[in-house]
């Protein structure tokens, strides 16, 4: 069942373009002789038919397409190269097939947190079917960038910048990597289909918070590093500490009552936490003097 206002492509074959440039120089060189022998009528049948066959010749290279149509009335499309023919009352409207690029401007959106952010993308696309792209839109070129910017801003507002904390899985544009790609390519073929376009690829090209927030949300970057180095500290340090306790007890090398134990632990991790490097005091009386 046809849909309305979709236009069903159907492949035309056209003749060979040598074939009849063959006939229409027969037809080329009879005509004098026609005329030699005083046969007007052949004569300007000849010339009709010349002209009919010179009219029809026209040439497709790689990558080309030709949408015919005959008084208004969709007949075809042509995707066979090189010198073809078909009737010279068809109108043929070339259409490129071959990859175009498309850099869109930096979009300035807000995330699904509502961080305001610039994003920006690449597009590599191509027409796949010719005559959607010409009879069901009006300048399918210019279709490219609206649709494209359409779709880069519907994919910000559905994901967030960056993960809240560590531990969230949540995906996000900034750490997405191809999966976001993936969900970015889905978006604008959704959107290109109708067009009768085909997207081959398409990158993020750029990616940042908006200079308002930049710098707040560098200082938050910025702790959130810290806090993860801290904790990777804490956490060494605690696992050198009871190892040296046990290794202590192990060897017999001192035996500690719990307050001596507690002073050396939080002795100990004064000294592996410390961002500078500790002085040590020398007791000079007893261990409990």
């Amino acid at each position: 069942m046809k849909t309305p206002g979709v236009t069903e492509e159907v492949h035309f074959k056209s003749s060979s373009g040598y074939l009849a440039l063959t006939f229409a120089f027969l037809a080329l060189v009879a005509i004098p002789l026609s005329v030699f022998a005083r046969v007007p009528f052949v004569a300007v049948v000849l010339v009709i038919a010349f002209l009919f066959l010179i009219k029809g010749v026209y040439m497709l290279q790689p990558n080309q397409s030709a949408l015919l149509m005959l008084f208004g009335e969709y007949r075809g499309t042509d995707y066979s190269t090189g010198l073809r023919w078909a009737n010279p009352f068809m109108n043929k409207s070339k259409v490129s097939l071959r990859l175009r690029n498309f850099n869109s401007e930096k979009l300035k959106v807000n995330d699904k947190r509502g961080n305001p952010i610039e994003i920006a993308a690449a597009v590599v696309w191509r027409v796949s079917d010719t005559a959607r792209a010409v009879l069901d839109i009006d300048h399918y070129e210019q279709y490219v960038p609206i649709q494209a910017e359409a779709a880069l801003r519907h994919l910000a507002n559905q994901y967030a910048y960056d993960h809240v904390d560590d531990d969230s899985e949540e995906l996000t544009l900034r750490a997405g990597g191809d999966e976001i790609i993936g969900k970015l390519k889905q978006e604008l073929q959704e959107r290109f289909e109708k067009a009768g376009l085909r997207v081959e690829d398409a990158r993020l090209t750029h990616l940042a918070y908006a200079p308002e927030i930049a710098g707040a949300m560098l200082r938050r970057q910025q702790a959130e590093a810290v806090i993860g180095a801290r904790k990777q500290i804490v956490a060494g340090a605690v696992g050198m500490v009871e190892m040296a306790l046990a290794s202590l007890t192990e060897r017999g090398v001192v035996d500690l009552d719990p307050e001596r134990r507690a002073a050396m632990v939080s002795n100990l991790l004064v000294v592996l936490c410390a961002e500078t490097e500790a002085q040590p005091v020398i007791n000079a009386g007893t261990l409990y003097g």
